[in-house]
């Protein structure tokens, strides 16, 4: 039928959605989305198959688009965020001036990053599109990914099945011959109370308990040089308890006592990757078996052993390869591009028979380090020379392990079995683990002191569905990431990135379990004075 039909077909997809997404409320009354167009979808002939919108809270704040995009990605739904290459109309319908685009830039916010609220209003919006190829089931698996994260089965029933009702008697224009195919467009499926009930079960956790909004900000200050450390109320001393680094990124954590650090991190931390066969990156979000991957570094050996079951062990050196032999190529990590080297035809075979596809391991080249890719970075001096391995966003991610029990009491209540701490700890692949005794008190960190180390806090870590791998075994469950995003209200961060200057001396300072963590509270933080001598902290 051509272009005609594809058009008629697509539209009836996309009035659909825009009528269901138009009725769904919170048992409060108010609108769980906000829809930003310039029609009211009657007319194909001035409407696309697109709708842009936000999603709200109970209370008509906005919930982040970052944070939807991420909870999409395990339905398996693949919407696009932001501005769309077109700032006039993101400014027009989400209500930003010229002066906020300006501020919000200079807030370090800039296109494709997940810096989605700032100063409570959004930065951009959610879009999903419709094709020739997408179906009504296509629909309704959006419509119940928005219900499932947001409403109660009460809150949606009555709404949802009254609009496909109405859909089904008057939303398709008699003059369009297209519609009035049986076979293809009509009737509309419902979706069952037995679908809704399985969708919708876990969100009742959501609206029954939220942790107040926690400020969306890409890069938290740093307080002056003058400040001084100080214990949280009670004096409890805070200690590291854990170190993991990771030498080949997304593969398994190899876990240590001590180990070296080095002017990007911990010493052969993201070193290496595992690249397809056009030299892109391969992470557990493509490539969960990839945690099953076991590298271990032995110094005195002066090699890196690579193991997994049903593999013979394979090592590699740690000495790198500056030899004529050795090709620099350039590959990227997200969006920075890194030089590297290819470390054989041995090693590559040995990935791509265990992974069943052809790939090869890389190396990052010392002649190019991966320089400090953030924007406005306060407090880090001579930002410009600090570099990174292969790692996303900065040298070292740190968790607590008070915030991760009382994450895990919710996601066990919702997943009805016991969770082991480990596991938990696992799936965050931090570098550093402290035991600090308030849960989530370290986002109110701008510093900390670890021994003769400093780092200094460029912001919390925004979490993806790489959190909903099991590390142990590869498999998925989305409640993991869906659970966080509860707690946590709107944002799914867990964590803090790191920052540490450049090391002077020629000899590698050591990072220990056991060590005291002295952590700098943020400017606007009430400090609490220690209650005895024995809580104030020593140099």
């Amino acid at each position: 039928g051509g272009m005609e039909k594809i058009k008629q077909h697509t539209f009836a997809l996309a009035h659909y959605t825009y009528t269901v997404l138009s009725t769904l409320k919170y048992a409060n009354g108010a609108p769980v989305v906000r829809i930003y167009s310039d029609t009211d979808f009657s007319n194909p002939d001035v409407q696309g198959p697109v709708i842009n919108f936000n999603v709200l809270d109970e209370n008509g704040e906005v919930i982040g688009f970052s944070q939807v995009d991420k909870m999409a990605s395990l339905y398996n739904i693949h919407v696009r965020t932001g501005c769309f290459c077109n700032i006039g109309a993101c400014q027009m319908h989400v209500g930003l001036s010229s002066e906020d685009i300006r501020r919000n830039l200079q807030a370090g916010h800039v296109c494709g990053d997940d810096i989605d609220i700032i100063d409570g209003r959004p930065t951009g919006s959610v879009r999903i599109s419709f094709g020739y190829m997408s179906s009504f089931e296509d629909a309704q698996t959006f419509l119940k990914f928005i219900m499932s994260i947001r409403l109660s089965k009460l809150d949606t029933e009555v709404p949802f099945q009254s609009s496909v009702t109405k859909l089904t008697t008057k939303s398709v224009p008699d003059d369009h011959a297209s519609f009035n195919n049986a076979d293809k467009l009509s009737p509309i499926p419902d979706i069952s109370d037995k679908e809704l009930g399985n969708n919708l079960s876990e969100a009742e956790v959501t609206l029954n308990w939220q942790l107040p909004e926690a400020e969306a900000e890409s890069i938290r200050a740093a307080v002056s040089e003058t400040a001084v450390p100080t214990f949280r109320r009670g004096g409890e001393p805070i200690t590291v308890t854990n170190i993991f680094l990771y030498p080949i990124k997304s593969c398994s954590a190899f876990e240590v006592t001590e180990w070296p650090v080095g002017n990007q991190g911990l010493l052969y931390d993201r070193n290496w990757m595992v690249v397809n066969q056009n030299g892109v990156c391969m992470t557990q979000k493509q490539e969960p078996k990839l945690c099953l991957v076991n590298p271990s570094i032995d110094l005195k050996k002066n090699i890196m052993v690579i193991q997994a079951e049903g593999m013979d062990p394979i090592s590699v050196s740690l000495e790198e390869n500056t030899g004529k032999e050795a090709v620099i190529s350039e590959s990227k990590v997200c969006s920075h591009r890194v030089k590297t080297y290819d470390c054989g035809e041995r090693i590559a075979d040995w990935f791509s028979e265990f992974l069943g596809r052809p790939c090869r391991l890389i190396r990052q080249s010392s002649d190019m380090k991966n320089r400090l890719h953030q924007k406005n970075t306060k407090g880090l001096a001579s930002a410009a020379n600090i570099s990174l391995s292969l790692v996303n966003k900065a040298q070292y991610l740190l968790i607590n392990v008070a915030s991760i029990l009382q994450l895990k009491e919710h996601i066990s209540a919702r997943l009805e079995e016991p969770l082991e701490i480990e596991e938990l700890i696992r799936r965050f692949r931090a570098n550093i683990v402290i035991s600090a005794p308030e849960s989530f008190e370290e986002e109110e960190w701008a510093e900390i002191s670890i021994g003769v180390l400093r780092f200094q806090v460029v912001g919390p870590c925004s979490r993806c569905q790489i959190i909903c791998i099991d590390q142990q075994s590869g498999e998925r469950n989305k409640e993991f990431l869906q659970s966080l995003s509860a707690t946590r209200g709107r944002k799914t961060s867990f964590g803090i990135y790191l920052m540490n200057q450049p090391l002077h001396s020629s000899f590698p300072d050591i990072l220990s379990v056991g060590s005291q963590v002295l952590p700098v509270l943020k400017e606007n933080t009430e400090i609490q004075p220690p209650t005895s001598s024995e809580e104030k902290c020593s140099g």
